[in-house]
């Protein structure tokens, strides 16, 4: 693990909440209402300080709570916060709208949560901003406490970004900030408790992320550097347009600033900063580090011996020789780095506030120089000098935890070397004392369980003891599950349990990929809208494999149903949380009523909600995902209850074997599995316990290889003639004894790579031996897709009530000014589907300008069976956003999932990609068709790739004639023979259609 490094010469940290006391007046101690008519009192030299005691029970209720507030800030037991909140809530509740302390109230109410979110006792950050909020809107412009309500909702933006990056979250502070230097001129109380670090750090972060080229983002970024010009030294920014724009500025501001100049130092330095840390960080070019080591020099010279300040240029001097060492390995940067950093160490003797920043920045060049010229008197130093940095930190301190890092890692480094059990002993002993004088809840006991963990796998590594591993991962267990800490960091320990039990072949390796799914559950859940919930989901590289890893380790520890269940767990997140909100309650309605009628309102007024919190509109998002965490809270107590009644006990819990294999009922499920651990396949057959087909002579790599050939191949057929051969085209597969009956139902259920290669369409693996082909898949088994075995038990549960079968057929072959190229076949294939409809049915068309986002919509809620003829689009960026191309706007597949269609049945999807899936994440499985399946359609043929409608409309015409075939006789309209007539086109049009024309097209569902 990289070394940290402590920075604070070089930039401003935000600064944590200032507390304000005031000494007890006549037996009450001031509120924050009164604590700010004492401000104002001082300022104005008034003495009318208790003019201001209107009501001395709220005031009694308010002072209790503080009281409660400090009590919580040095113990951090949550009981002294709960009881705070209660005091402050009680006094909210006797401050009604109107009220001269209502937004006082609204204040003392959301610091109390801010604090408890800081520390992760709070998980609901959105309850808080939005009483910020409300006291804002109570104090307009022009209220003296105006400035404070604005640096009070910036501060818990601030906040919520720290443990929830949001791009919106940080412009919105970045806009508020933006208000506050006209309101705190220089000199004012205000301007002195914060306002600057606030504007410093919002706009540092919000220039962290990425921007568009656009000129109205680049002049919101001016705009708030000017405003704000004190904070240009603690700028980052991703967008290399901006890093230039901001570095000539500061260039301007140094030619301002002649020699001799009162700010010349600070401009250069700030030039330096933006040179050598920011923009060589983001671009890595050698000539904007060389000059910023030269600009720091200049700073260096223009503070000379004997000057107060010279202990800062000499430690950012050294700080960016580091940088410079650590790229391109001159062994004179690193050893003037070394230097420098003993003079800034000089410079600060015992007592002095910075001490501690520069022996470690002085122990990190000195390691710096160890891992290369592998010295041992630089690491005992480095460790002498951590040791005495340590020691300057209380337990408490936020920062300790990073020495304390580097100290372990240094003595482990040593240990390595030496074989000398007293350094890594050391290394365990200062985390185990560490842990003895935190309490059980302190958010610091994570970092203790981390650098142990680290710790007891170096000494593993060493002396091979299985009790060090075991300790080592009885501490990933421990951090994984800390209660102190947000899920994103629980996740991350969590992702390496999992490598180094793989690794390392330790039992716990199954435990530790629960852990992760269970976490990554907790965590997407807390998001209101389905996008977060992808963003929250893709935040984690290397959890893009969990599912198929997870079933893997199940699968090489022969718990076959484990791995089902854990691959079904893992597989398909996105569908799973969102389908909690459409549970069928029939069978909780025999048992309760009353029970399934409040569930079945909270999950449609949560599922109202979730398209809310989604909005442009901060304020009314911030409220709508409050509402969504009251609602959730509302929505788990009621199932807890229901899980209290007898045969509910895993009511919408992650579902057992037994559960999953009721999507077998109708014909076996076969799950394949792309791990790089193993590539396998797992049969659920109708009864009976899952059986393993092992595929050793598959790897992942070749399964992204063919993937890759694949998608080359299908490029190359667009300028290929009709009878070529396509055999790049052909997937071989060894297709085992499934001892079914000629034509029986299959299901696959491919993962990872394996959802981007036509398993449907595979041809034999070998010949029979008279050189005769083998039968292909598609000749011996009617063969569908469903992205989860979940998905296809849902669609066959709501297939229970029917109604009388609609049909409607919509198709844009005109798309709008640069929406795609027009479609000449889609008015002649509407044609032919509404002459084979039969007569009988209920049938429409609706195409050309009637074709439009809200005309498709409308026909999809009211129709059973939809035909849909015109251009799809994949958005390989946002999945959510891959889109049907309608007249006037897209039908996107967040459209589709927003509604819910019970009654629907069937969908032809005649369009591009509509069944290709999102790219960062495959076993999400997040394309049109699923979308279609989630919102009711129980049977839909998607496509894998690009389709040429002009011959789509013969893959069309045979697949309608072997559906309706037999309502000539008096049958009725069955969605379930989809895939029967699908597999009897695929053979119909062989002679006219090509190989990957009729390959496309998959059937997914029932």
């Amino acid at each position: 693990m990289q070394k940290s490094l402590l920075v604070s010469d070089l930039l401003f940290i935000h600064a944590h909440l200032l507390i304000l006391s005031f000494p007890s007046i006549r037996g009450i101690h001031p509120s924050l209402t009164l604590k700010a008519a004492v401000v104002h009192a001082y300022d104005d030299h008034d003495d009318a300080l208790f003019d201001s005691l209107v009501d001395r029970e709220i005031a009694r209720d308010t002072d209790a709570g503080h009281a409660q507030i400090s009590e919580y800030r040095t113990s951090k037991t949550v009981s002294h916060l709960n009881d705070a909140l209660q005091y402050f809530q009680l006094v909210l509740d006797q401050c009604p709208v109107g009220h001269p302390d209502q937004a006082a109230a609204l204040t003392n109410l959301a610091w109390a949560r801010l604090e408890g979110y800081i520390e992760n006792h709070l998980q609901d950050i959105d309850t808080t901003t939005s009483l910020f909020r409300k006291a804002l809107v109570l104090r307009p412009q022009g209220h003296p406490d105006h400035a404070l309500s604005l640096y009070n909702l910036v501060d818990a933006l601030i906040w919520r970004y720290s443990k929830e990056p949001t791009a919106i979250c940080i412009h919105e502070s970045a806009a508020l900030c933006c208000k506050l230097p006209p309101l705190c001129p220089e000199g004012t109380y205000f301007r002195s408790i914060g306002a600057d670090g606030a504007v410093d750090y919002v706009i540092r972060t919000s220039n962290t992320l990425p921007i568009d080229a656009s000129d109205e983002g680049i002049q919101f970024r001016r705009v708030v550097l000017e405003l704000c010009p004190l904070a240009i030294n603690t700028i980052q920014e991703h967008s290399k347009r901006f890093h230039d724009d901001l570095i000539q500025l500061l260039r301007e501001a140094v030619s301002q600033c002649p020699e001799g100049h009162s700010d010349r130092c600070d401009h250069l330095n700030n030039l330096a900063v933006s040179l050598g840390y920011y923009r060589f960080n983001h671009q890595g070019k050698p000539n904007d580090l060389d000059e910023a080591i030269s600009l720091h020099e200049e700073v260096l010279h223009l503070r000379p011996v004997g000057h107060e300040s010279r202990d800062v240029p000499l430690n950012t001097l050294g700080l960016a020789l580091i940088t410079r060492f650590k790229n391109y390995n001159d062994i004179d940067d690193i050893t003037r780095a070394i230097s420098l950093c003993r003079d800034a160490l000089a410079l600060r003797p015992p007592g002095h506030p910075s001490r501690d920043t520069t022996l470690i920045n002085l122990a990190l060049a000195l390691d710096t120089r160890y891992d290369t010229l592998h010295v041992s008197e630089d690491l005992n130093e480095a460790i002498h000098l951590y040791r005495e940095a340590l020691r300057l930190k209380r337990l408490e301190d936020p920062e300790r935890h990073t020495i304390l890092f580097n100290l372990s890692s240094a003595l482990c480094s040593r240990f390595t070397q030496t074989r000398k059990d007293e350094d890594v002993e050391e290394a365990i002993t200062l985390c185990q004392e560490s842990l003895a004088a935190l309490p059980s809840l302190h958010p610091n006991r994570w970092f203790d369980y981390t650098w142990l963990k680290e710790a007891y796998l170096c000494r593993y590594r060493v002396q091979h003891n299985s009790a060090d591993l075991a300790l080592a991962m009885e501490n990933f267990r421990l951090a994984s599950r800390h209660p102190t800490q947000g899920f994103p960091n629980r996740i991350q320990i969590a992702l390496l349990w999992v490598h180094e039990a793989e690794h390392h072949q330790h039992d716990s390796a199954l435990e530790a990929y629960q852990t992760c799914l269970e976490l990554f559950d907790n965590h997407v859940m807390t998001r209101s809208s389905i996008i977060s919930r992808r963003d929250a989901a893709t935040a984690f590289s290397r959890a893009q494999s969990l599912p198929v890893n997870a079933a893997s380790c199940a699968v090489r520890s022969n718990e076959l149903p484990r791995a089902v269940e854990l691959e079904e767990q893992g597989r398909g997140h996105q569908w799973s949380l969102a389908s909690r909100l459409r549970t069928p309650l029939d069978d909780l309605k025999s048992a309760s009523p009353q029970l399934a009628q409040t569930l079945s309102e909270l999950c449609k007024r949560l599922s109202d909600v979730q398209g809310s919190a989604g909005s442009t509109d901060r304020a009314a998002a911030d409220q709508a995902a409050t509402e969504y965490r009251k609602l959730t809270r509302q929505w788990e107590a009621a199932v807890a209850e229901i899980r209290n009644l007898q045969a509910f006990s895993r009511f919408l819990l992650p579902p057992s074997y037994t559960d999953l294999q009721a999507a077998a009922r109708h014909g076996p499920v076969i799950i394949l599995i792309a791990s790089k651990y193993s590539c396998s396949a797992i049969i659920v057959p109708t009864a009976g316990k899952p059986y393993h087909v092992p595929l050793p002579s598959i790897t992942l790599t070749d399964l992204k290889n063919l993937k890759d050939r694949f998608v080359r191949a299908i490029k190359e057929t667009s300028i290929m003639g009709p009878k070529e051969p396509r055999n790049d085209l052909i997937v071989l597969l060894r297709i085992h004894d499934l001892k079914l009956k000629f034509h029986s139902r299959i299901w696959l259920c491919p993962t990872a790579a394996f959802t981007s290669i036509p398993l449907h369409a595979a041809h034999p693996f070998q010949t029979k031996a008279d050189r005769s082909k083998e039968p292909c898949l598609e000749d011996l088994y009617i063969c569908s897709c469903t992205p989860t075995l979940s998905a296809l038990i849902r669609s066959r549960e709501t297939m229970k009530t029917r109604v009388t079968p609609s049909f409607v057929a919509i198709g844009q072959g005109q798309p709008g000014t640069g929406q795609g190229k027009a479609l000449l076949s889609v008015d002649s294939e509407l044609e032919l589907v509404h002459k084979l409809v039969p007569a009988t049915v209920n049938s429409t068309t609706i195409s050309g300008d009637a074709a439009t986002r809200a005309g498709a919509l409308e026909a999809l809620e009211q129709n059973t069976w939809v035909h849909l003829a015109c251009h799809g689009k994949q958005d390989h960026t946002q999945p959510y956003n891959s889109h049907f191309v309608m007249k006037d706007e897209h039908l996107t597949l967040l459209d589709i999932m927003e509604k819910h269609i019970p009654h629907a049945e069937f969908a032809f999807l005649s369009a591009c990609h509509t069944a290709v899936g999102d790219e960062k994440m495959p076993d999400e499985v997040i394309h049109l068709a699923a979308g279609l399946q989630f919102s009711g359609f129980k049977s839909v043929v998607g496509t894998l790739w690009e389709v040429d409608d002009a011959v789509a409309k013969h893959v069309v015409e045979a697949f309608y004639e072997n559906l309706f075939k037999d309502l000539k006789d008096g049958g009725v309209m069955d969605c379930t023979k989809a895939a029967w007539a699908l597999n009897r086109t695929t053979h119909a049009v062989k002679t006219k259609v090509p190989l990957e024309q009729r390959m496309v097209f998959i059937h997914i569902g029932v």
